[in-house]
């Protein structure tokens, strides 16, 4: 006994269901996430402590889009970037913490700077220098 198309017949819609529950859960999972981080950061108090700027770093992602052509019927790709920047604060505790920050807010921060740090939760809300 063989195994022919008709063995195939039952596989594949076994496959597209088991990746569309993946794809699925995969979706759900990152937004459920999303909320939960957002409802905790929402619920956490603001905090303003003495802080140091210990280390900063840029995370630069590429996507790549197809074409479906032009007028002259060019194919191709484009690409993008997406870029995001932390920084790590050190509180007088000795504990670190790396926070998501604005472009602008990086490019003022440098590192070894001192300051009053107000953040909820997982948020960056503001540092102000120490002069």
């Amino acid at each position: 006994m063989g195994f022919g198309f008709g063995m195939l017949g039952g596989i594949f819609p076994l496959m597209f269901l088991l990746v569309f529950v993946i794809v699925i859960g995969t979706f759900l999972f990152g937004v459920i996430s999303g909320i939960k981080t957002w409802n905790k950061n929402n619920n956490s108090p603001r905090l303003t402590v003495i802080a140091t700027v210990v280390s900063k770093r840029m995370d630069v992602s590429h996507h790549q889009h197809h074409h479906a052509g032009d007028a002259t019927g060019a194919h191709g790709y484009h690409t993008t970037s997406t870029t995001s920047y932390f920084v790590t604060f050190e509180v007088e505790s000795g504990d670190r913490m790396e926070l998501h920050v604005s472009g602008s807010e990086y490019g003022m921060l440098v590192e070894g700077d001192t300051g009053r740090l107000s953040f909820q939760g997982t948020r960056y809300l503001s540092f102000e220098r120490n002069w």
